[in-house]
């Protein structure tokens, strides 16, 4: 295939579908990117090019067509009268769990869609999203390449000591075992550590990703050897709705005194982490901005949890080298990254307070025994970069 046309990107969570558009004749530049959110209630359709111009600021009057059918034919349909000639070569998705079948990117069939829905089981709250958007794109254009990218493909390169569960042989059999999220987003800083620091990316380095979503991951020469998420995305860090490790006696304490199964996944992932230790929000900024007593608790909590999950992970590698920021808290939050690295001042860590501040590449100082650094991440990239990879293949 020439390098030509465009890459549609698609990212479909419980109430919106995150899009980029990627010019695959340009080295995959980002043209454009937007969201359709407030899916349950009343749509909103809102994008904007490469400099922050808006192209389409709409919303629905009912929810009624909201359905995943309506919305991604308004968005082709948008997307091919913007392109004009050039047309849209492919559509990449960004698939939260690809279970032990899939380690890279698939070219979408009938077939194919039909097994990873099959893996719902493993993750019944993001499949059905994740797939819904592909059978619709597959009914609205069925000629149109797809392309599933998974969450969970850039963690195969772990170990089995280091995903296996203390449970019953049979039951591990069965795929219950920890698997790792957030995998496109650590191929993306895998990717960019490569380019701006080499001799750190073949090293020992621990990556934060640290959103509404956080987990870590230990790489050693770019490759995952350990991550904090497990078999769900529940597991390791506290979150900003989500409680992160937590022991299992709880759960059987709470079915014990009247919890029923769904005011237990309630309460794990949309009631826990930052939002139940305050009392407050679930967001960082929120709890930065308080004069509350339990927002400093929340947020001395998470930093706790971030400092021992590193140091567990330390463990793993045998040592560090490098730590990187990245995501929303990750990569804008100068305090939080302060409080995590003072607490990791035992291993030699000496931050840039300056540099911290200003949200500089590097805040670590030349003296210190561990590299820091902050890089933006780029789901959307990885996706593209996938897909074009498996149409370039033919």
């Amino acid at each position: 295939m020439s390098r030509t046309g465009s890459i549609l990107t698609l990212n479909a969570g419980s109430s919106s579908v995150k899009f980029a558009l990627f010019d695959a004749g340009r080295d995959l530049h980002q043209s454009m990117r937007g969201e359709i959110e407030s899916l349950s209630s009343v749509p909103h359709f809102h994008a904007v090019d490469d400099q922050g111009r808006v192209l389409i600021e709409r919303r629905w009057e009912k929810a009624d067509n909201a359905s995943y059918p309506h919305v991604i034919e308004e968005l082709l349909t948008f997307i091919e009268s913007h392109l004009g000639k050039g047309g849209l070569a492919a559509v990449g998705h960004r698939i939260v769990h690809g279970g032990e079948a899939y380690s890279a990117p698939v070219k979408l069939t009938p077939k194919t869609i039909d097994a990873i829905e099959a893996l719902t089981p493993l993750d019944p709250l993001h499949l059905p999203l994740n797939v819904a958007p592909i059978r619709a794109v597959a009914e609205a254009r069925p000629k149109l390449t797809q392309v599933a990218c998974f969450d969970t493909a850039f963690h195969h390169t772990i170990p089995k000591v280091a995903h296996s569960y203390a449970i019953p042989r049979e039951l591990s059999d069965k795929g219950l075992r920890a698997y790792g999220f957030h995998g496109l987003s650590y191929e993306y800083i895998a990717g960019q550590l490569k380019e701006l620091a080499p001799d750190l990316a073949v090293g020992r380095v621990i990556i934060a990703h640290l959103g509404a979503g956080a987990s870590l991951c230990a790489l050693r020469n770019g490759q995952s050897i350990a991550t904090t998420m497990g078999f769900s995305a529940l597991d390791g860090l506290m979150m900003a709705t989500r409680s992160g490790i937590i022991d299992p006696g709880v759960l059987l304490y709470l079915g014990r005194h009247g919890y029923n199964f769904k005011q237990i996944e309630d309460l794990l992932y949309h009631k826990s982490g930052l939002l139940g230790v305050s009392g407050i929000s679930g967001d960082v900024r929120d709890l930065l901005a308080s004069d509350k007593p339990e927002a400093r608790e929340a947020l001395d909590l998470f930093a706790y949890r971030l400092a021992w999950e590193i140091g567990a992970l330390i463990s793993a590698l045998g040592g560090l080298d490098g730590l990187v920021f990245t995501a929303g808290i990750g990569e804008h939050s100068a305090e939080i990254r302060a409080d995590v690295c003072a607490r990791l001042a035992w291993l030699g860590l000496r931050l840039d307070a300056w540099a911290n501040k200003a949200h500089a590449g590097v805040i670590s100082l030349g003296e210190s025994a561990v590299a820091v650094r902050v890089i933006p991440t780029n789901e959307e990239a990885m996706i593209a970069h996938h897909t074009l990879g498996l149409l370039q293949k033919g």
